[in-house]
């Protein structure tokens, strides 16, 4: 029973998240004050302005039951109206998460091999001999464990069922030796040594930035691998948005005290700069989520990612110096400038199957930087799912997005 007595009243607040939360309470009260700020000017700009605001002002219109246009002082009181709405929904919706019952219980699967803070996890264990192994490589910037998010949401323990055999590369928390790591070390140091503690012969698999560490990996060690599997990966950084990921890019000078102070990106900056690609969309899930039923698995799934979400690892401070400036800001993977230990990772020398998933609702990875990929490898096949970046593999369609597709091709080798 809560702490008050009420068998109906809200469970204690126990969740951090949204990270960073002061960033997205701020990004949604500018936007409210935006708007009701320029409703007096809506008549000057009606005429002029976008088909879609014209249409938009045109269905306001008709609810304030004046299919003519509504006066000025109505339309101010109706901005006003669903701005404080919206902002209501947010915060019941942050509520809401933060009370959720949810908790991850999974247990973490036998580690075949571990060097520092990095593990080999082996879901595989008890399957069939001769089973493919494929090794799954994530991101350095979040929590392995969205690839076994929940019992029900767990792309490596269903591949296991269907006879394959995943491990995990689970990087982990990035300690003292780890914070002086750039990409060469990560990939011609833990990956490689991880490679050589897996089976002979398996296919490589990489996870949005995990999939470029991953081709890399590819290209260094033929002997080891049969084929690679990349997921939702970047490649061209400006192919969308150049401007944004230049300006990215030149953040660096302002991020270097930081640096410096924790030989780290800490995770709330790294939550900042991806608010930056897509400013309000924290907002726009959590006021959907308000209107959930809690013990619905619709509710418990979006709790699963968002916790996984905030649960994120800093960066390596040589790393997000390479990553900001050189792959945001230079374009260097697209630009076929991107090197480890000295050697230009070029996707065009790959010479063993490979499968490249770009999911078309991508925001992170938009699927203009992904698909380059696909061209450029000469033995792709190109998957495109209609999913976003994280639906696709951990997501409530992931088994018909991603896990049957993926599990198809592993067997087709």
């Amino acid at each position: 029973m809560p702490m008050n007595g009420r068998p109906d009243a809200p469970g204690p607040l126990s969740r951090r998240g949204p990270r960073p939360l002061l960033l997205h309470l701020t990004l949604a009260m500018l936007r409210s004050s935006a708007s009701i700020a320029v409703s007096p000017g809506w008549r000057s700009g009606w005429q002029r302005s976008s088909e879609q605001f014209t249409e938009a002002a045109a269905r306001l219109a008709a609810a304030l039951g004046r299919p003519g246009g509504p006066d000025e002082a109505a339309f101010r009181r109706a901005v006003q109206a669903e701005a404080l709405q919206q902002d209501r929904a947010l915060i019941a919706g942050i509520a809401a998460y933060r009370r959720h019952p949810f908790r991850r219980n999974l247990p973490d699967s036998p580690a075949l091999w571990a060097e520092g803070e990095t593990r080999l996890l082996d879901y595989g264990t008890g399957r069939r001999r001769g089973a493919p192994t494929v090794l799954f490589v994530p991101s350095l910037i979040n929590r392995a464990y969205v690839l076994d998010l929940t019992e029900q949401s767990s792309m490596l323990r269903w591949l296991a069922r269907a006879g394959i055999r995943p491990l995990l590369l689970d990087w982990g928390w990035p300690g003292k030796a780890e914070r002086s790591f750039t990409l060469t070390d990560y990939v011609a140091g833990r990956l490689e040594r991880a490679i050589e503690a897996a089976p002979r012969r398996l296919i490589l698999a990489g996870y949005c930035m995990g999939g470029l560490l991953a081709l890399a990996a590819s290209l260094r060690r033929p002997d080891r691998i049969r084929a690679l599997a990349v997921l939702a990966a970047p490649w061209d950084f400006h192919a969308s948005g150049a401007e944004t990921a230049i300006l990215l890019g030149r953040m660096l000078p302002a991020l270097e005290p930081v640096l410096a102070f924790s030989a780290s990106l800490p995770v709330d900056l790294l939550q900042m700069l991806f608010a930056a690609l897509d400013p309000f969309g924290i907002s726009a899930k959590y006021r959907a989520f308000a209107r959930l039923d809690p013990s619905s698995d619709r509710a418990r799934l979006f709790v699963a990612l968002e916790d996984w979400l905030n649960d994120g690892i800093p960066l390596a401070a040589p790393v997000a110096r390479e990553c900001l400036g050189g792959w945001y800001g230079a374009n260097t993977p697209g630009r076929a400038e991107w090197r480890i230990a000295g050697l230009p990772v070029d996707p065009r020398d790959l010479r063993v199957p490979a499968f490249v998933a770009v999911p078309g609702r991508d925001r992170i990875v938009p699927p203009q930087s992904a698909r380059p990929l696909a061209d450029l490898i000469p033995a792709a096949v190109l998957h495109t799912p209609a999913a976003g970046h994280v639906g696709m593999v951990a997501g409530s369609g992931a088994e018909t997005a991603l896990w049957r597709p993926l599990r198809d091709w592993v067997l087709s080798l």
